[in-house]
């Protein structure tokens, strides 16, 4: 799918880096080729983006499946996939065929598995899988509890330059939980871990990522002790990101009250203290994006008790509809909301799209913030309809979208 002809994009908002500018986008041979006061040129075929904003496609980092139509619809035109495949994402030849199978009107950065199986013991063929495709290194769902093999993991890593996507929750204190310790988990009799789990993970990961010299992001960081380690780090100069799913900025553990299968995640929700936390710290940067952690779930994993159900939700298609939420509240800025969900993705897969920069990649999402919506679960693009937000009403829906500035059906 190669772009055949110029395009220009004109009368919309711009979302660049710098701020919203009102002008036009150019986009030839699949790169952006201008922004701003732009004109277009004998030849070019022209979109009217009518007022609506013009942004850079979505970048899901971190998702458990490939379900395209549930991107296409949520803007997202690439994903950094998880190594919890079956089989994992633990050889070369699994990660190449992977990073091919989305093309071309998708692309997928695997994940490579940080150690074999995914069973925390052996560190994978990483070096073989980053020349396969892979642009990260995974402990997918999983902590890695042998702090030996983390430390090593986190030398090899450096050494490849590659970023180590950390799963934060001690394993030996979760073990089988299925909510948060507290007033909602003991009153409903469910099996419980500390909040704390994620901040003792968290607190050790970063010291053997400061031996290491390794970059470490956290996929999920979801309490405040966890967020204040990670504020702590960063501000004495550590290479540490992280990110959040739009469940643990919307939503708390009150959710489970139902016991409503859809609301089992993994980490599971918080109190609303911790809610808020996260809220903060995406305001003030702490939280550098937002993913949707897709990961489909169907009426076999799903519709059983709470404790045997599966973990996860289908994310793709509400994670922009969640993200300009927080735009509608002032927790953040337009362009703060398109770098949480495309430039700091792009940048920790070390590619050049996620931005309105010349040179760029014309993944283009033309969106109208304001289009009212009822998220309905039954009616989802995505193989299977397990989000914890069916029946809320909610804003902003992608009226276009460009791969490599070529039009994408939807």
């Amino acid at each position: 799918m190669k772009q055949q002809r110029p395009l220009l994009i004109s009368g919309g908002r711009l979302v660049t880096p710098g701020g919203l500018i009102e002008g036009s986008l150019r986009l030839v041979d699949g790169l952006v080729d201008a922004v701003g006061d732009v004109t277009g040129e004998d030849g070019d075929d022209v979109v009217d983006a009518k007022g609506a904003l013009v942004a850079p496609g979505l970048i899901d980092f971190g998702v458990f499946a490939i379900d395209k139509p549930a991107f296409h619809f949520g803007g997202i035109t690439r994903a950094a996939l998880m190594p919890d495949q079956s089989p994992p994402l633990d050889l070369p030849s699994r990660v190449s065929y992977l990073a091919k199978s989305g093309k071309p009107d998708f692309w997928i950065h695997p994940l490579a598995a940080a150690t074999r199986a995914l069973e925390g013991k052996e560190i994978a063929e990483v070096a073989l899988m980053r020349e396969a495709g892979a642009r990260g290194i995974s402990t997918g769902r999983g902590w890695i509890a042998d702090s030996g093999v983390m430390l090593r993991l986190l030398q090899y890593a450096a050494m490849l330059d590659l970023t180590v996507v950390a799963h934060a929750e001690d394993a030996a204190l979760v073990g089988d939980a299925v909510a948060t310790a507290g007033e909602v988990a003991t009153r409903r009799g469910l099996p419980s871990a500390p909040a704390q789990a994620e901040a003792i993970a968290i607190a050790r990961d970063i010291a053997l990522a400061d031996m290491a010299g390794a970059c470490i992001h956290f996929r999920q960081v979801t309490t405040r002790a966890g967020l204040e380690l990670v504020r702590a780090a960063k501000a004495r100069g550590s290479t540490v990101t992280c990110g959040v799913t739009p469940a643990h900025f919307m939503l708390s553990d009150l959710a489970t009250l139902d016991f409503r299968t859809f609301a089992r995640l993994s980490p599971p929700l918080r109190s609303d203290s911790d809610r808020h936390a996260v809220r903060e710290a995406i305001a003030d940067g702490t939280i550098d994006l937002v993913s949707s952690g897709h990961d489909p779930r169907g009426p076999e994993d799903k519709r059983l008790p709470f404790t045997d159900a599966e973990p996860g939700m289908a994310g793709a298609e509400t994670l922009l509809a969640m993200v300009l939420s927080l735009v509608r509240d002032e927790v953040i800025d337009m362009p703060r909301a398109f770098e949480l969900v495309s430039g700091t993705p792009a940048r920790l897969l070390g590619v050049d799209a996620g931005a309105l920069v010349v040179g760029h990649e014309a993944d283009i999402a033309i969106v109208d913030p304001e289009r009212p919506w009822i998220i309905q679960s039954a009616r989802m693009e995505a193989t299977a309809g397990n989000t914890p937000f069916d029946g809320q009403p909610t804003q902003g829906r992608v009226v276009r979208l460009f791969k490599g500035g070529v039009a994408i059906a939807r």
